[in-house]
C-alpha cells in the first residue's frame, strides 16, 4: 500500500511537470544551450531513477532497488547545485527570476519524484527480505554506514550526471 501511495504521489509530481512545461511553451522561456544540457542532465536522472525503481518494483528486485538510493542522492546534489548556479546568474543578471522560478518548480518535482522512487526502494527491500525496518532509519543507516556498495554506486551515478565545470552554465533568457 505504501508503494502504491508513492506512485500514486509520482503521477502528481508529473501533472506539476507538465504545468511547468506548458507554462514554459505558453510564456515562449527559452533556457541558455548551457542550460539545456543542465536540465537534460537531471531529467536523464529523473528518468533512469523511475525506471529502476519500477523494474526493482515489478520483478521484487532488492538488488535492484538498492541501486536507487545512490542515484537518488545524486538527483539531491544536482537540485542543489542548479539552484546555486541559478542564485549565482541571478546575482550576476544573467538570468530572469521568472525563468528561476519555472526552474525551481521543476527542481522540486523532480527531487520529490526520486523521494518517491526511495520509498518505493525501500518497500521492495523490505518485503523481499521480510524485514520491518524503520524506512527512514534505514535510508539514514544506508549514508552514513560507509557502505562501499553504496559509495561505489553512488560515484558511478556522479561520474554519469555529472555536470559542465562552467559555473556560469544555467538558464538565461534568450531573445
Amino acid at each position: 500500500m505504501h508503494a502504491i501511495g508513492d506512485f500514486e504521489r509520482i503521477g502528481d509530481h508529473a501533472l506539476n511537470i507538465l504545468r511547468v512545461a506548458e507554462e514554459i511553451h505558453d510564456k515562449q522561456l527559452h533556457f541558455s544551450d548551457k542550460a539545456q544540457v543542465e536540465v537534460g542532465i537531471i531529467t536523464q536522472a529523473i528518468i533512469d531513477i523511475l525506471n529502476l525503481t519500477v523494474e526493482a518494483f515489478e520483478k521484487e528486485d532488492s538488488v535492484l532497488a538498492g541501486q536507487v538510493e545512490p542515484l537518488e542522492q545524486v538527483v539531491d546534489d544536482l537540485k542543489i547545485e542548479l539552484k546555486t548556479r541559478h542564485i549565482r546568474r541571478l546575482q550576476e543578471g544573467r538570468c530572469t527570476i521568472e525563468l528561476g522560478f519555472v526552474l525551481t518548480d521543476l527542481l522540486t518535482n523532480y527531487e520529490r519524484v526520486s523521494d518517491h522512487c526511495s520509498n518505493v526502494a525501500v518497500t521492495v527491500i523490505q518485503i523481499k527480505e521480510s524485514s520491518s525496518m524503520d524506512a527512514h532509519e534505514y535510508l539514514n543507516q544506508v549514508k552514513t554506514s560507509g557502505s562501499p556498495a553504496f559509495t561505489q554506486s553512488y560515484n558511478r551515478c556522479l561520474e554519469k550526471y555529472s555536470l559542465p565545470a562552467s559555473a556560469s552554465a544555467g538558464p538565461e533568457s534568450v531573445s
